[in-house]
């Protein structure tokens, strides 16, 4: 049996929950849209890790974040392009990539057609996920903090991408 102070606190995180998520809608920071997307190439989820690493199964279908300093691509500085791992679609240009001394490659513009996002509120913050755009692969994040033309910083998990160079 629940006491009234257990039900009361329930209904009350409930109420909480439900506002928390309004505000967000009516911000335009989360959208219904962001769970309708489809991509152009589809996999069931054992294809997926029948050609994908068990890494990159963990990024790019998981959402998971490779631990900093651990991808070669960190160190990667010849000229050519950064492809999605999971479907090869050219995804940045080395020449966008800078060093934000953060562990992970980074960009401060990915190609044309080449990524979307949409909003994740995971860890308690609301940031912009950045995935590939024919495949839905998770590559990282973009943040507010990088250098100019842009001012952006796409940050990248190397082992969601390959690198072909030039």
């Amino acid at each position: 049996m629940y006491s009234r102070r257990q039900l009361l606190l329930a209904g009350g995180g409930l109420g909480v929950a439900v506002l928390a998520g309004g505000l967000l809608k009516q911000l335009d920071l989360v959208s219904d849209a962001d769970a309708a997307e489809t991509f152009e190439v589809n996999h069931t989820d054992a294809e997926w890790r029948s050609l994908l690493t068990a890494e990159q199964y963990a990024i790019l279908r998981e959402e998971g974040t490779e631990r900093p300093y651990s991808s070669t691509l960190n160190d990667e500085h010849r000229a050519g392009l950064f492809a999605c791992a999971g479907c090869a679609l050219p995804l940045f240009s080395s020449s966008t990539k800078f060093n934000s001394h953060t562990g992970w490659p980074s960009f401060w513009q990915p190609l044309d057609n080449a990524v979307a996002s949409h909003t994740d509120t995971s860890y308690g913050v609301v940031r912009k996920e950045i995935h590939c755009r024919r495949c839905g692969g998770h590559q990282g994040h973009v943040f507010d903090d990088g250098p100019q033309p842009t001012g952006l910083r796409y940050c990248m998990n190397g082992a969601a991408m390959t690198f072909t160079a030039a």
